[in-house]
């Protein structure tokens, strides 16, 4: 039966807490859409930023896991468990306690840690067309000052240098990162939790789906949970696919932003003196989006067609393992 938070008392729990459920990823699929709207529910608690990363981040190099520094941009870097677990300190007793960390998809180590560390957790993951998925991942990349080349393509192409520890760009901590066509083993990224979580606390969304039926895959995530699913949410748009204008200004934007460095730092503390949270909000962020980013860049279908032939097998597959048609919902009957 489904929790109703009307009636919960303002107690913190005095315990330390690892989350009930974790959106597991993946990246540029509705994964920040999806925690904006859970963490707006009264009996849910989120942190006020998501990707910690704690299962997939803090394993020693030689595990080929991210190290330090690669998610500087979310603000929400776990050095220790006790870093960790005080995220959610502020929570409710009666509030469900979640986070979303994007990497735990493809992290071959996460699944596991999850488990032993909660095994009651629930997982949500969410999928997304693999040619479209890359597309908005490559500059998601990009925007984040990890990616150089800034053609997909080519992108693609350097793999297999970058295996082997070449044209990796200055920004890369963690070269895995790059394997684009990686992140696209949907069917074996699924089997690594359910090898340690039973079916029922597995919740594997479609992306379209999301974009078609907000609400109505909202109250499907709501009920997964077991918290009031007549609540009312709005939908949010959140972490939209842009381009980048320039990757020096970028760049100088996010070394401003991080604080990283005794100029950066003392440029920021200047500007958070000078301005109130209320003109950064309202005029200096929205002016940094028109200067650094700008459109996407129109979508090459050529390569898009390539991609989806490469990846045909890996969608029948996963409709298979899900018991769903994805190779006629994502367009792929019509690929050779």
């Amino acid at each position: 039966m489904a929790r109703s938070a009307e009636t919960a008392p303002p107690e913190r729990s005095s315990q330390r807490r690892y989350p009930d459920f974790f959106i597991v990823g993946h990246a540029k699929s509705g994964t920040t859409a999806l925690y904006e709207m859970l963490r707006r529910h009264p009996g849910i608690f989120m942190p006020s930023a998501k990707e910690p990363q704690f299962f997939a981040r803090n394993l020693p190099a030689a595990d080929g896991e991210p190290p330090r520094g690669l998610f500087e941009q979310t603000g929400q870097e776990t050095e220790s468990l006790e870093d960790y677990l005080s995220l959610f300190s502020p929570a409710r007793a009666d509030e469900l306690v979640g986070e979303g960390s994007t990497f735990y998809l493809f992290s071959e180590a996460a699944p596991s840690r999850i488990a032993e560390a909660q095994p009651q957790a629930r997982i949500i993951a969410i999928l997304r067309e693999p040619a479209s998925f890359l597309r908005s991942l490559h500059l998601q990349m990009i925007q984040n000052q990890v990616e150089t080349e800034r053609d997909l393509r080519r992108a693609l192409a350097l793999e297999d240098a970058r295996r082997d520890g070449r044209e990796i760009p200055r920004g890369a901590h963690w070269p895995r990162a790059l394997m684009y066509t990686d992140r696209v083993r949907y069917v074996e990224q699924l089997r690594r939790y359910r090898a340690v979580f039973p079916a029922e606390q597995m919740l594997v969304l479609i992306y379209d789906d999301f974009l078609r039926d907000n609400k109505g895959t909202l109250r499907r995530v709501l009920r997964f949970l077991g918290v009031d699913d007549e609540h009312q949410l709005e939908p949010v748009s959140a972490n939209p696919t842009v381009g980048v204008r320039s990757l020096r200004l970028a760049a100088t934007w996010r070394t401003l932003r991080t604080g990283r460095g005794p100029v950066p730092r003392a440029a920021r503390r200047t500007i958070k003196t000078l301005t109130s949270s209320r003109l950064r909000r309202e005029v200096l962020y929205p002016l940094r989006r028109r200067v650094v980013f700008a459109e996407a860049p129109p979508v090459d279908e050529e390569l898009m067609a390539e991609l989806r032939g490469r990846f045909k097998g890996e969608v029948i597959a996963l409709g298979e393992y899900l018991g769903r048609d994805l190779v006629t919902l994502w367009g792929y009957d019509r690929v050779l």
